[in-house]
């Protein structure tokens, strides 16, 4: 049920970060599904959007059983400076961390 919610907190947290111009092109797109165990991926557009994130299945099997995900992602705002957010989330919850670069 823990996975659960962290892929929930995942997905609102993604859905929130600003959505740049429409026509942005994808100009790295990595990605590696490592099974079970865990995933990676990263991208970055034109517009400029970056974001990189893995994920890891912790005690497997057990009842404290969890997946960890590190990550972090970075856009230009609106007011022409970039913005970044690095953040944890595992079984104590999504823990972010931003901050905002000058022009």
């Amino acid at each position: 049920m823990k996975v659960i919610g962290v892929i929930v907190i995942l997905v609102a947290a993604a859905s929130a970060a600003p959505q740049q111009g429409r026509d942005a092109q994808i100009l790295r797109f990595e990605n590696e599904n490592i099974g079970i165990d865990g995933y990676k991926f990263s991208y970055e557009t034109s517009d400029p959007i970056t974001r990189q994130e893995t994920g890891e299945l912790t005690n497997a099997g057990s009842e404290n059983e969890a997946i960890i995900v590190k990550g972090e992602y970075s856009y230009v705002g609106p007011d022409g400076k970039t913005h970044s957010v690095s953040f944890v989330a595992d079984e104590n919850g999504y823990r972010p961390s931003a901050k905002t670069a000058r022009k």
